[in-house]
């Protein structure tokens, strides 16, 4: 659908950006400094650091994922976008259809500003399946006085398989900011997915702050309408700041099966993540109790409340969204990456923003962690695959995977490790494992490690990135840090070239690690322990780009380890939008 010039004219001095630069994430941060720039008019361009299977549009830019949905059949995703360029502005809800999660068909816009409680802005949001099998969507819009409220959407037609046309009732918005409530209208946004409890009521989570301390803001309906806010928010939390695009649910204590949103009882722990800008921006989660008779959320305790917690992904991956697919039930985890080459590259590729490969989510039988995993559906993509079996990496040695397309491939390796007692010892005071990464590289020999993958190589290893294990003695286990080196990453010298790290929970009795990574050529995910850690890397290989890719297993620690296994494979390019 075309949206009126008119609209865009009012809309574009005041409208949610998500800009993500220097390593600074804030997902509805406003720059006034920039809302009277025209976003310039870009063409396609055609590049070899384009993915080929990760979901972008066609062009332009695009940012969080929105109100991703499993309805009569058809996957749903909606996504900040703009149309008219791969910059920032005009940000409106794209929308794309699939019926495998992988192959994506573009519908029209979704979602517009078009009404005065969004006439500034439509930002990001969930969907709801409510009873009788009707999707709504709650998203977050910018008022006639620049506020954050909060809004519905219905389908127009739900007859459509599509649902490619949304209306917004004109009795929004449905919360809004007032004195009397206390709430900072700046800093009021990106509703949850609401959950129904045993009293009949709808609960809804709002992102919020009150001076240094975030906060996930409750609300509860008995109609979808009308909403009342709690008087104590379900959790928060001093000195994190602004809780952007929170996410709240159900987990299962005894399987990996995903839940419905609505469901609670015994045997379910719940999840509570929400996105930080502040310090170490990424997307923070905390597994606890919800006592649903108080509305109050309680974590375990057995990870912090803030930023130095457990995080989906440690490296680039924000604004996350998960939604329950009743098809397979299972939980699937959505999350942005943003480009970290400039903004005047954006301009000249045409292009900005690509989304992860939607991921299975269940939680680990310990109890404390999340697990992460690529949905099945991608495994369709192999194509030629090579194997290993039983091959010994002594130090120093590099080993090269050959045989399949090295700049778009999902490869899977476990490693079997030597006697642990070798292990360098581990000093406590080392509690960030991003420096202590960054102070043991790839290129930093140590015991038992690095080892691991290198990929999208260069001839002469002039490019690379790195993706390897540390195993360290501590004092009551071995500790096992995971890094994605991308300091050789590229020779363009405007990228951001940052190093990431996370520790990897994992037991070692029986001396196996496994790893795997899908590299589509400036996307390297990888997946460490099974899911336990995950490092999503942006990389611009240059003498590496394309058919010059090289992928090696590698080794430069001074204890030998070996490959129990190795498959890797070409990755197929799917219908992209």
């Amino acid at each position: 659908m075309e949206i009126p010039n008119l609209v865009f004219s009012v809309w574009v001095f005041s409208i949610y950006l998500c800009q993500c630069r220097n390593g600074v994430e804030g997902s509805h941060e406003v720059y006034r400094n920039l809302q009277s720039v025209e976003t310039p008019q870009i063409s396609i361009a055609s590049t070899e650091n384009r993915t080929g299977y990760h979901f972008q549009a066609p062009k332009n830019w695009i940012n969080d994922p929105n109100g991703p949905m499993y309805y009569n059949g058809i996957y749903h995703l909606f996504y900040q976008y703009n149309p008219y360029g791969a910059t920032w502005g005009n940000i409106v809800w794209a929308h794309s259809v699939s019926t495998d999660l992988i192959n994506w068909t573009p519908l029209d816009l979704a979602i517009y500003p078009s009404k005065p409680f969004d006439i500034n802005g439509c930002w990001s949001g969930s969907a709801t399946i409510l009873p009788g099998n009707k999707p709504v969507i709650m998203y977050t819009g910018i008022d006639k006085q620049n506020q954050q409220v909060q809004n519905v959407a219905f389908p127009k037609n739900l007859s459509d398989p599509h649902l490619e046309e949304w209306i917004k009732p004109d009795y929004n918005p449905l919360m809004a900011p007032t004195p009397a409530n206390g709430i900072n209208p700046s800093s009021f946004r990106d509703p949850t997915t609401a959950w129904l409890g045993p009293d009949g009521h709808w609960r809804v989570l709002v992102g919020s702050q009150m001076e240094t301390r975030g906060m996930a803001l409750l609300y509860r309906s008995k109609d979808f309408v009308h909403w009342v806010k709690a008087k104590d928010p379900l959790h928060s939390s001093n000195g994190t700041g602004m809780w952007e695009c929170p996410d709240f649910y159900p987990v299962s204590e005894n399987g990996m099966d995903g839940l419905d949103t609505s469901t609670m009882g015994k045997g379910i722990k719940h999840v509570l993540k929400v996105s930080l800008s502040v310090n170490k921006s990424g997307d923070y989660y905390t597994v606890g109790r919800y006592i649903h008779e108080k509305d109050l959320y309680v974590p375990d305790n057995t990870s912090a409340d803030d930023a130095t917690g457990l995080s989906y992904d440690y490296g680039r991956f924000y604004a996350s969204k998960t939604f329950f697919d009743a098809r397979k039930n299972r939980r699937v985890l959505w999350g942005w990456m943003n480009e970290l080459d400039g903004e005047a590259s954006d301009i000249a590729k045409g292009w900005s923003g690509i989304q992860s490969i939607p991921r299975a989510v269940w939680l680990d039988r310990n109890g404390q962690q999340l697990m992460q995993w690529p949905v099945e559906e991608v495994e369709s993509l192999r194509g030629k695959q090579v194997s290993f079996h039983e091959q010994l990496l002594k130090k120093g040695d590099l080993l090269e995977v050959d045989g399949i397309t090295a700049s778009q491939a999902d490869i899977e390796v476990t490693f079997h490790l030597p006697r642990l007692e070798e292990a360098e010892p581990f000093d406590p005071t080392w509690v960030n494992p991003q420096i202590l990464c960054n102070q043991k590289g790839a290129n930093v020999n140590g015991s038992i490690g690095p080892f691991g993958l290198m990929v999208l190589a260069s001839d002469g290893l002039d490019e690379y990135t790195a993706v390897f294990f540390r195993i360290f003695k501590g004092q009551d286990k071995p500790v096992v840090l995971m890094c994605s080196d991308q300091s050789r990453s590229t020779l363009r010298e405007e990228v951001d070239k940052t190093t990431y790290g996370g520790f990897v929970e994992v037991d070692l009795r029986y001396g196996k690690l496994s790893l795997r990574n899908l590299i589509d050529r400036s996307v390297v995910e990888s997946f460490g322990g099974g899911g336990r850690t995950c490092i999503t890397a942006r990389v611009y290989p240059t003498l590496a780009a394309g058919g010059k890719a090289h992928l090696y297993a590698f080794n430069r620690g001074t204890e030998a380890v070996r490959i129990s296994k190795l498959n890797a494979w070409s990755m197929r390019t799917p219908r992209m939008n």
